[in-house]
């Protein structure tokens, strides 16, 4: 049964914790563990923004995107980013093939409702999945790498949050378990120490805790949605696990349905 991985996006801008998060995924791989990965590279666009002189807006933690930034987001996420990790996982002997979710329809997405009255632009919420392309190309003996861009109606392009991304994708291909991959050892409780093991009730009451702040909050959203779709397991495991995460579901956070 196949596995999906979300690369945190911190890994993506730290070159030696990205080269391990991939060595583990290759190593994975390697061992006949298949997986599809997703990812996002929220820093690559803002760097990209800065340099085109693009104002980076922001609302709700989501990024307002008007049709300048979302040409900006398309080329970094599917190109740059994208290449690059595929590039690396060459480096180890992985063949991997580069997609986004608006390739062959992959990931379907509606326009995101206004926050606060502010309208965010093509950001989406992704509704549906067709896992047929990931299918063919993982059996075609590939690895493949989807960049977190979904297909609107009326054929435009939406940018989409890859942990959600990730989290949809597990749901519709019916993964055994989603592992989020991230420089965090895992979610921390009120007291700070990770917690090792918690269910989809536990997890969604200390979403509405302060002790989870900042980028775990979506993720932690995200494992939640994926189990309640069906997903068995969610792992959120920092660097020093992530080998473990992917070939024996051990280290940070497990999260199950029940």
């Amino acid at each position: 049964m196949t596995d999906v991985v979300k690369l945190g996006g911190s890994l993506l801008e730290n070159r030696d914790l990205r080269h391990a998060a991939l060595e583990a995924v290759a190593t994975a791989w390697s061992s006949g563990k298949r997986s599809i990965v997703v990812h996002g590279g929220g820093k690559r666009i803002d760097a990209m923004l800065a340099a085109l002189d693009i104002p980076k807006k922001v609302q709700g933690g989501l990024r307002v995107t008007d049709a300048e930034t979302l040409d900006v987001v398309v080329s970094i996420l599917s190109g740059l980013v994208n290449k690059t990790l595929v590039a690396e996982l060459r480096g180890r002997g992985i063949r991997a093939a580069g997609l986004s979710g608006a390739d062959g329809d992959t990931l379907w997405a509606e326009f995101h409702e206004a926050i606060e009255g502010v309208d965010l632009g093509f950001v989406g919420r992704v509704v549906r999945c067709d896992p047929t392309l990931l299918a063919a190309v993982l059996g075609a003996g590939f690895l493949p790498l989807v960049a977190s861009v979904a297909l609107g109606r009326e054929g435009t392009l939406l940018n989409v949050n890859a942990d959600s991304a990730a989290s949809a994708l597990a749901g519709a291909l019916g993964a055994k378990r989603l592992v989020f991959l991230t420089d965090v050892e895992g979610v921390k409780g009120a007291d700070g120490a990770v917690i090792d093991r918690i269910d989809a009730r536990a997890a969604r009451t200390l979403l509405a805790s302060p002790a989870v702040t900042g980028g775990m909050k979506p993720k932690l959203r995200a494992a939640v949605e994926a189990l309640e779709a069906g997903v068995s397991e969610v792992v959120i495991a920092g660097p020093s696990m992530h080998r473990a995460a992917l070939l024996e579901g051990k280290g940070g956070t497990h999260l199950v349905a029940a």
